[in-house]
């Protein structure tokens, strides 16, 4: 599945201006069920023990990609300083100078390879989304980012689970609809136990993507890319597509948002140093 050029074409339309990169944004929030639950989590972050908005905290956004969840998070407190680390150059030069321009200071991306990142006691949230299933030494990095957190800091992913996280039931031979994952998904006991091995003391972690969210991403996401890489033609058709499409994907990802799932296609972890 060609679904990083796919990333790609999508970034360059959305880059012509900061209004647009900002719509790209909203856009992307309200098609991917994943954004609802880690903003979800962000926030309850942001609100325990007395409220951290007006604290002074360090977040690392490790695998920043089009820096959706850095400018999420940039915009919740100014006195909170985010780094973002991408293993793309190029994204992080275009995210740089995009915050440059809508003036967030707080914010700073560079590039970053995160089996050697690791910056002692510096970071109060890790956030990690869609990351690990691209890593093959997910143990360093999960050692990393344990070395990384200050005392009581908290890791956050959001990564598919091995309940058909990469949808590898649709297709021949058990391949990933997305090419560049390295593993279809984790399982709940799995991740946990790798996240106690290097260090952390607590940790919870339940299903995202339960039956409603599943559909909701076949309708927004998986269909649309499908026809795109048959024909850039539908690059046209999109906003008829999403039309019919979006009002129920949006009632079914409200759905799964509410519910607690028995199994799903994504995960939510926690972790705490």
């Amino acid at each position: 599945m060609q679904y990083d050029p796919i990333k790609k074409s999508l970034g360059k339309v959305f880059n012509r201006t900061p209004f647009l990169r900002v719509l790209f944004y909203r856009l992307l929030d309200l098609l991917l069920l994943r954004s609802w639950y880690v903003k979800r989590e962000i926030r309850k972050w942001a609100n325990g023990k007395g409220g951290r908005r007006d604290t002074n905290c360090t977040l690392l956004d490790a695998g920043s990609g089009f820096g959706q969840y850095s400018y999420f998070m940039s915009g919740l407190s100014p006195f909170w300083a985010i780094q973002a680390v991408d293993v793309k150059e190029e994204q992080v030069e275009d995210c740089n100078r995009f915050f440059t321009q809508i003036h967030r200071r707080n914010v700073l991306f560079e590039t970053a390879d995160l089996t050697h990142f690791n910056k002692p006691d510096k970071f109060d949230l890790i956030l990690s989304v869609d990351v690990m299933e691209h890593i093959a030494e997910d143990d360093t990095v999960f050692r990393n980012f344990y070395d990384s957190l200050t005392q009581h800091g908290m890791l956050l992913i959001s990564t598919p689970s091995d309940q058909g996280g990469s949808d590898v039931h649709d297709h021949e031979e058990g391949s990933s609809f997305i090419d560049e994952h390295v593993r279809d998904g984790y399982n709940i006991g799995e991740i946990c136990k790798k996240l106690a091995r290097a260090g952390f003391i607590k940790t919870e972690a339940y299903y995202s993507y339960g039956k409603p969210g599943q559909v909701a991403w076949r309708l927004s996401m998986k269909y649309p890319i499908l026809l795109i890489n048959a024909s850039r033609i539908f690059f046209l058709l999109l906003p008829f597509y999403y039309l019919v499409a979006w009002p129920v994907a949006l009632l079914l990802n409200s759905l799964d948002l509410k519910f607690h799932h028995t199994t799903g296609t994504g995960l939510i972890v926690k972790a705490w140093k």
